[in-house]
């Protein structure tokens, strides 16, 4: 397939790109290493885009409804199916919201994700895919969620092996790993399916999935629960919000999303981690 990537050098998009040989990436050009055409959604350039046509589009950099709304015309008639990386946030009575700017805050993502949705939708019809991913972890995670936590537990290692941990250790999580991610992204594509889909792992708890991430690194930690913080610390969520990380896999499962063991994923981004900071 002839794909088109809005976006594809970050976390999500680097690792779609990876599985999607027939793809074109369509971005800032900041990363020389992944040449495409060079364009900035900020301020609406998409002149890059105006001849070429594709098979589809994955966007993974549309979070505004300007985004997407002058992506479509920009591509308008010259691209088969329009496939969204939206979020899981979108599920919980979001209203979409239309007037969100940068940077977004917890208040805006959802629904000015929501918003991007419902826009493609309404012009792509059954040629729209939604994808609403979980928590997403990997290599190259650069939203510092189960990195932050690989990162603890190995320091932990060389210290006396004591996690602190401000918040409850029965909390869920639910993440997925970027490679399903994208697997399931390309399935998506491969097979010309529509529709809208929730792209989550396995439910854990947070001590849980602490105490994995010591065992990438070959250690073992004892684990503290301390009060809460005022700054946010990765991951923790209030217990308004512990709903939310219990998701319904099945739908995506059985469509072709795969599942890779919370330790392998914590492993390779140890791995990756160590050799970016060398």
């Amino acid at each position: 397939m002839k794909v088109l990537i809005l976006g594809g050098t970050g976390f999500v998009g680097r690792a779609i790109a990876a599985l999607l040989p027939g793809r074109e990436l369509f971005n800032r050009g900041r990363d020389a290493t992944m040449p495409g055409l060079v364009g900035d959604r900020d301020t609406g350039d998409y002149s890059a885009l105006r001849s070429g046509t594709w098979d589809a589009v994955v966007d993974c950099s549309g979070y505004l409804p300007r985004h997407v709304g002058e992506a479509m015309d920009a591509l308008d008639g010259r691209v088969g199916r329009y496939l969204f990386i939206s979020s899981h946030v979108v599920l919980d009575g979001t209203v979409p919201r239309r007037d969100a700017v940068l940077p977004l805050t917890d208040a805006t993502y959802g629904p000015s994700k929501l918003a991007c949705e419902q826009d493609i939708m309404r012009r792509y019809g059954d040629r729209a895919t939604i994808v609403r991913p979980g928590k997403v972890a990997g290599p190259h995670d650069n939203q510092n969620g189960l990195t932050y936590w690989v990162r603890l537990t190995a320091r932990a290692a060389t210290s006396r092996g004591v996690v602190e941990v401000p918040g409850a250790l029965t909390q869920p999580v639910q993440l997925v790993d970027s490679r399903d991610l994208a697997a399931f992204v390309a399935r998506l594509l491969h097979d010309d399916r529509g529709g809208e889909w929730t792209a989550v792992g396995d439910t854990v708890s947070l001590g849980d999935l602490i105490h994995t991430c010591a065992r990438a690194a070959g250690t073992t930690v004892s684990l503290r629960e301390v009060p809460p913080v005022t700054t946010r610390v990765p991951l923790i969520k209030d217990p308004s919000l512990w709903s939310t990380q219990h998701r319904d896999p099945a739908p995506a499962r059985a469509a072709g999303l795969p599942v890779t063991p919370l330790l392998k994923t914590a492993a390779d981004v140890l791995a990756w981690d160590r050799t970016a900071a060398a």
